[in-house]
């Protein structure tokens, strides 16, 4: 494994820089940009001592596949958290817990927008299979915006099984699907809650379905049959929002 990977894009520079420094080996920026956001990340930096390379756009290009907005941070490598990890999460929280299963969301620009509206919710952690699943990386943290760096992404061996440790726990499992027969608002959220959320296009597997404590859907009043996953994940959070405040 490489010992340094790439970030890029102006939201998630300024997220590493901010969120986490140690991570941060050098900044390159296009040579000669002097606007603002430019001199926002410059400043960010030289204050934790990161060493500013700039190139020309062309050579810039050559370094990620993406739009890199002129800015790219070389880090060190991502890391997702570990199932004890999530343990020791849920061991210190005081309010009741909030999570986000995505079960074989494969497309990296959904997951990082999973994590974005993870985020904003104030979720705890977003959950993936180790397989199956896209994994955290450079487009994923672009397309989250800076969500990368605050919602734990735990990558799990076997979901079903942790599905179950949670109910252990005193988690309630709520699966979303179209056949469902209640809506979401009819589901209790106040409660340590785990949302489910299947793949674009398949659904939940069969597995994870049947760790479910319940099935819920969203309402559909056009023509469309049902939406992307990652603005079903949003509605879905802030459900739960609108019903804790």
């Amino acid at each position: 494994m490489s010992d340094s990977e790439y970030v890029f894009g102006v939201h998630a520079v300024q997220a590493m820089l901010e969120r986490s420094p140690k991570r941060v080996k050098g900044l390159i920026l296009t040579r000669g940009r002097l606007d603002g956001r430019a001199q926002t990340l410059s400043d960010l930096a030289e204050n934790i001592g990161v060493n500013i390379q700039r190139l020309a756009p062309e050579d810039m290009d050559k370094l990620v596949e993406g739009v890199h907005q002129g800015a790219i941070a070389q880090v060190s490598p991502s890391q997702m958290w570990s199932e004890e990890m999530l343990d020791r999460l849920l061991d210190g929280l005081d309010t009741p817990a909030l999570l986000l299963v995505l079960d074989g969301v494969t497309d990296p620009h959904n997951l990082g927008a999973c994590l974005r509206s993870a985020d904003a919710a104030g979720a705890h952690a977003v959950i993936i299979p180790r397989d199956r699943s896209a994994s955290l990386t450079p487009v994923v943290r672009k397309v989250a915006c800076g969500a990368a760096e605050t919602v734990p992404l735990v990558a799990v061996t076997n979901l079903a099984r942790t599905l179950k440790q949670l109910q252990q726990r005193g988690l309630w499992v709520m699966g979303t699907a179209g056949e469902a027969e209640q809506l979401i608002y009819q589901v209790d959220l106040k409660v340590p809650s785990v949302i489910v959320m299947g793949a674009e296009g398949s659904g939940m597997r069969r597995l994870t379905r049947e760790h479910c404590d319940y099935l819920a859907k969203l309402p559909m009043a056009g023509s469309v049959s049902s939406l992307n996953v990652s603005v079903a994940s949003g509605i879905c959070l802030f459900e739960a929002v609108r019903q804790r405040s």
